[in-house]
């Protein structure tokens, strides 16, 4: 006898199946239609092609960002090529669906990497080496703040226990240094806020994301440029391609459509009820790091368009 629910079994993976095809299909197509616009943004080390074959893959491995938004997706994907940084199993940054509970929609949120920090950062020129570690219940740990500052740090070879603190350092090119530390408490406090604490890298990753959270914490006192520090800012936002764009830079500073509707905790560890633009404000310096302005040449503007995807050519 024909088993009927084995039938309507293979019959609902095949359609679930094609479907999965065709959304393949059109957002392979979609990105395809962004090619130039990538190739604008993106450095030379990185074709679009490459950039298309990488979102491909980890949609592949991730088949739930075929249901976002392409709107989210094409803005996380513009952010990504913005910044220079490859999403996926390197580290540098990760395309992390969610559910955003004000519209309903699932979208896309661009997250840094801990290596994608790290990149952004050496970018700077006034960062000599910058670096961060987990330390351990087993660990020789010690630190101190006041007019002379000291941090040691001693591993135990083995059965090194639960993770306590995360700390990094800076150190200058003018030979100064400066670090920050931050307790595994802290660190879960940061983890809650997330749009995904309970999937994606906080789970597959967590080593990385704690490093990440206490190195962007540290930056706050860093010599950054004003590119380095709009990189950082993007972190953990959701943008979006509008019809109306006009530019691929509008993406960058597109409004973010992250619903932070509950109160969270800031790395200032200061609640608040929702999440607001980040605003210029005056950095306090650790004592023996000097701040250098950072002088950025000046080019002309040239003229260029931008080929809006969701437009069409005879529209």
């Amino acid at each position: 006898m024909v088993d009927t629910e084995k039938v309507k079994q293979i019959v609902k993976q095949k359609q679930e199946e094609t479907k999965t095809d065709k959304g393949q299909t059109e957002i392979q197509t979609l990105l395809n239609k962004m090619k130039d616009e990538f190739r604008k943004v993106l450095p030379e080390t990185i074709k679009p092609d490459r950039l298309i074959r990488i979102a491909l893959t980890e949609m592949r491995m991730n088949p739930r960002l075929f249901d976002a938004s392409k709107e989210s997706l094409l803005g996380a994907l513009m952010v990504s090529a913005q910044l220079g940084l490859e999403p996926g199993a390197l580290g540098y940054c990760y395309l992390v669906p969610y559910q955003n509970k004000k519209t309903g929609q699932l979208e896309i949120q661009f997250q840094l990497g801990y290596k994608g920090i790290l990149e952004l950062v050496r970018r700077s020129g006034q960062v000599e080496n910058i670096e961060a570690r987990v330390v351990y219940e087993k660990d020789k740990f010690d630190f101190e703040y006041g007019l002379n500052p000291k941090l040691t740090h001693k591993p135990a070879l083995k059965e090194r226990g639960k993770p306590v603190a995360v700390y990094a350092i800076a150190r200058f090119k003018s030979g100064a240094t400066a670090f920050d530390i931050m307790s595994v408490d802290e660190i879960e406090a940061i983890k809650k806020r997330s749009k995904s604490p309970e999937y994606g890298p906080w789970v597959t990753d967590w080593e990385a994301m704690a490093k990440k959270v206490i190195i962007k914490r540290l930056c706050k006192y860093l010599p950054l440029s004003v590119e380095v520090q709009k990189g950082l800012a993007v972190d953990e936002t959701t943008k979006a391609a509008r019809k109306d764009m006009q530019d691929e830079e509008e993406i960058i500073y597109e409004a973010d459509l992250t619903d932070w509707t509950d109160k969270v905790i800031t790395l200032d560890n200061k609640e608040t009820e929702a999440k607001e633009p980040a605003q210029e404000t005056q950095h306090v310096v650790p004592q023996g790091v000097v701040v250098q302005d950072v002088v950025e040449e000046t080019k002309p503007q040239e003229t260029k368009t931008f080929k809006n995807p969701f437009i069409k050519d005879n529209e």
